[in-house]
């Protein structure tokens, strides 16, 4: 870990000199330069000085780059079809996908499937028949449903008009496509 370079580049960012770092963590220039050239490990105790200091949360320092914040733009999505549908894959984070998903009137996913995970749903556009087992509901625009994926699983546009849905998928392992 490179908490030192974090610790400097928060510093520096907050326009914070080194001096007044000092001043307000009562620790010493050497040693906080031997933190910033990660040539020292601060305790746990140190560091929370610091983040307090810094007015960052602790756990943030801790963070390896690969856990930080991730953002895609929408000119970077990635697309697939799946049954005449249109995926629109918008981030994933471990087992979390998040994915919008198109159905012109009268599509479906095709035959119920199950899979891996927990789905939750959320009707954007358009008039679904959603159903699970033996369950089944209509849903329309803002209505949102939810299911444990294990359990075949079926949704078709029963509108005149397109359908949107935007679908968040949870799998305790990295899932690969489910559409």
């Amino acid at each position: 870990m490179e908490i030192g370079t974090k610790i400097r580049a928060i510093r520096n960012r907050k326009k914070i000199t080194i001096a007044q770092m000092c001043e307000g963590t009562g620790l010493s220039k050497g040693f906080i330069s031997n933190v910033e050239n990660n040539n020292t490990s601060p305790s746990i105790n140190t560091l929370q000085t610091i983040a307090s200091f810094l007015g960052i949360p602790l756990p943030y320092l801790l963070l390896d780059k690969k856990q930080h914040m991730k953002v895609i733009r929408k000119t970077e999505r990635t697309y697939s079809s799946y049954n005449n549908l249109k995926i629109e894959h918008l981030t994933s984070k471990g087992g979390l996908r998040m994915m919008l998903v198109e159905f012109p009137a009268g599509a479906s996913m095709g035959e119920a499937n199950a899979h891996e995970g927990e789905e939750c749903h959320l009707v954007l556009e358009g008039k679904f028949l959603a159903e699970q087992g033996e369950d089944s509901a209509i849903v329309e625009e803002g209505d949102t449903f939810s299911w444990n994926a294990s359990v075949p699983h079926f949704v078709k546009n029963i509108g005149d008009e397109k359908g949107v849905i935007l679908i968040s998928v949870h799998s305790d392992t990295e899932l690969s496509d489910i559409l």
